[in-house]
Parts: C-alpha cells; structure tokens; sequence
C-alpha cells in the first residue's frame, strides 16, 4: 500500500491538466462521445490512444454486443494525455473499465492494485489459448506470477520509401540485399542542396521505430539482459549511434525543423524519402492518398559485419480496471478481444498485426495499397523493446541526452555516455 501511495501522490491535479487539455483536442472525443467514466453501469468504457485502430474496433466491439449482450464505448485519448487520465483515475479511482497497456507502463500498474488480477479467469477460460502468444508479450503483463492484461497485438518495424522521388534521384529501390551503407548512400543521394527533400529523418525519440532497430543489428544494446545497466557505453553501441550521426549530418533535415514537424507527415508530403516505421502507422499511410501513390514497404536493411536485419518489437495488452463496477463484462470483452476469433478478426479489419500466432496474414490482405510482407518479414529476427519499472524515466533520459549530439553540442560518443552514466543511476535506484 505504502508504494501505491508513492506513485500516487502529486497525481491529483494530473486530473485537471487532463481536463483541459482534452478540451481542445479533436482527437480525445469521437463523434461526441463522452468522457471515459461517463458510460453508466450498464455500457464499459473502453480507452485507446490510437484513432487510426477505432473503426475496426468498434466492429469487434458491435459482434460482441451482439454476441453477449453487453455494450462498451470507445473514447480515443491522445498518447501523452492516455497517461494523465490513467493517473488521474488511480489517484481519483474514476478509471475506464478496460484499456491499453505498454511496456512503459505496465509493472507500476500491475504491482500498484490498479489493474484486474485476471490470472484464475485466464486458467479458467474455454476461449483463450494463451500458447498461441508469444512468450516475451506474457510475460510482460505478468507480475509476481498473476496475469494483468491478455495480449493484444504484435508490432515490427518496417521501411517506408517515396517511389517517385527514388525515380528522380535514378537511386533502385530498397530491397532484402540492402545494407545499412546502401540506406546511409541512398540518403545522401536523395537530399537535395536546396533542402526541399531529404533522405531520411530520426530523431532522438523515436527509439522503437528509428535508431533501436540499427543499435541491435549492429551488434548493441539498450539495456543488458539483467536490466540492471545500460548498453550505450558498449563499443558497439557506440559506433552503431556513430553511424547515425552520420545520417543526422548528411541525410536528414535540421534537428529543429524535425521538432517542428511529425516525420510522417514529412513523408507524407514528399519531404523526405526514407522513413522506418512501425505497422501500428499502416492505417494512416493507408487512408493518405500521396503515400498510396508515391510510396511503398520494404524490409529494413541488415548489418553488413552482424549479417542481422532487426526489429524492435512490441506488444500491447487489454488490461481491466481493479475497480471497475462490472467486473465480469469487462472481463468478457478482454477475453473475446483475446480468443482466437478476436484476434483474426482484428487482423482482417486492420487494426493492427495480431499477437495470436498464424492470424496476421489477415492483416496483410486488409489493404490494396501496399504490399505489407515486409513487416511479416521482419518478425524473423525480433528484439522486445528494453524496458524496466522506470522504462518511462530512462527513456526520457536518453532522449534528453540525444538531443544534446543532435544538435551538435556535444559527440554522438560524449552522448552515449552521458546517456549510459544517466541510465545506470536510475536503473541502480529502482534495483535498490
């Protein structure tokens, strides 16, 4: 109790940032829907952050309806403000009855009593087949040996290329033969001296989707396998963000033009001509008419030395309030999302690649407009995303100190090991 009270206290007014801050933003509402406490008792609230996976969740959420009788609602809360409300309804105890949960967060929600203990419902389930999920999304939503949320999905990282800005510079497309010298080459020659198109662009926050990827082919880490020190201060660390320093000099826009605009909608509108992303960005690129015709998927490329071609991978988990007022509907929409059925049908209707082994090639046939092998391809040599108890803290950290060689103050190496130094002290605090 003691440390569910530590991570609670200060959250209180996290209730009227979030308040104000959903006020004015179009994607924190859908269709006038109403907040995530206001469903009543007979319809669950249901909390995403993504909008691009609502449609499609709303059809699972109709077949369910009708399946069973319950009703549930969908509120779309954008990623940063997700966070505040969760904390704002474990202070206040005003939670949704079902939601997301992510490697970031998911052990101070689970040692806290905030989330469901779904472990005898788990054993007991005739839908779910929890063999069929891959061992690493487990166990992440476990916690001394209890089950908290049933896997939802699987992401990798693929790479996203402008066919038509390829075909101006005379450069061939990516394929499974690029390395990580093509890709820098190819980056290079895309940009143009008049600065109306670049390469590629990364910036210090996008870990899972951007320079993770080239740490861990090359031979790096984030984090050591203990968890318990960083990986920056490794020679192969080290040179892996050597390497892309190389980019941030030679292929990619100004740090403060990239902090200025999303690099999907660089990509989006032909700024740029490389972009790593993850399959949860399928849908928007999908509905984007210039992505349709300019552009195209392809694998990532591999490490000439390691041979390895990597991608980060993660998993995100259905998760039922501790304290929700209908606990064995929540419990039954967690499990339907979960069964076998959930999971194919999520993959059909595009919400996103599906956890549940063997369903995702529903995913890839949801679109006409690209062909998604690649992000399938890249399931073949996956590395989860590092992540601790304090995953939140250390990362901001690392982003912080990026910034600093990003902007050319200091070194790409003066910056990992800043980053190293940093990480070792917050990750020697929560092991105390």
């Amino acid at each position: 109790m003691k440390t569910r009270k530590k991570m609670l206290m200060g959250l209180v007014s996290a209730a009227a940032v979030l308040i104000s801050a959903c006020s004015g933003n179009s994607q924190s509402s859908q269709s006038g829907e109403e907040s995530a406490a206001s469903g009543g008792n007979d319809t669950l609230t249901v909390t995403i952050w993504d909008s691009g996976q609502k449609d499609g969740i709303d059809k699972i959420i109709e077949e369910y309806t009708a399946a069973t009788g319950n009703k549930a609602e969908v509120q779309v809360v954008t990623w940063d403000q997700y966070w505040t409300l969760l904390e704002a309804g474990a202070s206040g105890g005003d939670l949704p009855d079902v939601f997301w949960m992510h490697s970031n967060e998911a052990e101070r929600y689970m040692k806290n009593g905030i989330l469901m203990d779904l472990t005898d419902r788990v054993n007991s389930s005739t839908k779910l087949e929890m063999d069929k999920f891959p061992e690493e999304i487990k166990e992440l939503y476990q916690y001394d040996g209890k089950t908290y949320a049933i896997p939802k999905d699987i992401d990798t990282i693929a790479l996203w290329y402008n066919k038509t800005l390829f075909d101006e510079a005379g450069v061939s497309y990516p394929d499974e033969s690029w390395t990580w010298d093509d890709y820098y080459n190819a980056a290079v020659q895309l940009t143009k001296e008049d600065g109306s198109v670049y390469g590629t662009a990364m910036n210090p926050s996008n870990n899972q989707d951007g320079w993770m990827n080239i740490v861990y082919s090359m031979g790096g880490s984030v984090l050591s396998e203990d968890k318990t020190k960083s990986g920056f201060d490794s020679p192969e660390t080290i040179a892996a963000m050597n390497y892309v320093d190389s980019l941030v000099k030679n292929g990619m826009p100004s740090a403060s033009t990239m902090a200025e605009n999303a690099n999907d909608a660089m990509l989006s509108s032909g700024k740029i001509a490389m972009l790593p992303l993850g399959s949860w960005m399928v849908a928007p690129m999908k509905s984007n008419e210039y992505v349709v015709e300019n552009c195209a998927v392809a694998v990532l490329p591999k490490d000439k030395d390691t041979g390895r071609r990597v991608s980060i991978y993660n998993g995100l988990g259905w998760a039922v309030n501790a304290n929700t007022s209908n606990p064995e509907a929540a419990w039954e929409l967690v499990e339907w999302f979960g069964s076998k059925d959930g999971q194919t049908r999520q993959a059909e209707l595009g919400v996103s690649m599906s956890a549940y082994d063997g369903v995702s090639d529903g995913w890839k046939a949801n679109t006409e407009a690209f062909d998604l092998q690649p992000y399938l391809d890249m399931r073949e040599d996956v590395v989860f995303r590092p992540y601790t108890a304090t995953t939140v803290t250390w990362e901001n950290k690392i982003t912080e100190d990026l910034k600093e060689a990003w902007n050319g103050n200091m070194t790409m190496e003066e910056a990992c090991k800043k980053v190293a130094e940093d990480m070792n002290q917050i990750l020697a605090e929560e092991n105390q």
